[in-house]
């Protein structure tokens, strides 16, 4: 999903990279989200952190997202890097069929709700604001940011332990 993309805008937005990762022990469990935002011109970053007494890796992960665009106050082109194949292939392949079914997937012909639903309305809603490009990383491959990520996120978590 590139939202809103033309042309001329990748010129005129201001380009920020959102790197992101979410920890969980146990599944469900304590929980922690993180992420770094940072303006590619100027180098400048911002990082953030939080968690759940109870929750999910998939809902770290999307939290992560949901709270690193919830930080852009301006329209933006976005590179958004994510370790987690369950959120990339959410935004990029499974959201419009879950839109155009009213948020319903289909498991073995049978309609259910779409998992973690507030979530990925949410995550819709702000995408809209932005032209964002997806990327994968491997988790826990040395990727600098990506393990900062982590350790962010998993120093989140243990506050609930």
């Amino acid at each position: 999903m590139n939202a809103k993309k033309s042309p001329t805008t990748a010129k005129t937005l201001r380009r920020v990279e959102l790197f992101t990762d979410g920890a969980c022990s146990g599944n469900p469990g304590p929980g922690g989200w993180a992420f770094i935002l940072r303006d590619v011109q100027t180098k400048r970053e911002l990082t953030g952190s939080g968690g759940e007494a109870e929750t999910t890796n998939n809902r770290m992960e999307m939290q992560a997202v949901i709270e690193g665009l919830r930080a852009l106050k301006r329209r933006c082109h976005i590179d958004l890097y994510s370790d987690s194949n369950y959120v990339l292939q959410g935004l990029k392949s499974w959201m419009a069929g879950w839109k155009r079914n009213g948020w319903m997937r289909n498991e073995r012909g049978r309609k259910k709700p779409v998992k973690n639903v507030e979530l990925w309305q949410e995550l819709d809603r702000l995408l809209q604001k932005h032209e964002v490009h997806f990327h994968h990383i491997r988790g826990h491959s040395g990727h600098p940011e990506n393990e900062r990520c982590d350790q962010m996120a998993v120093e989140a978590s243990q506050k609930f332990r």
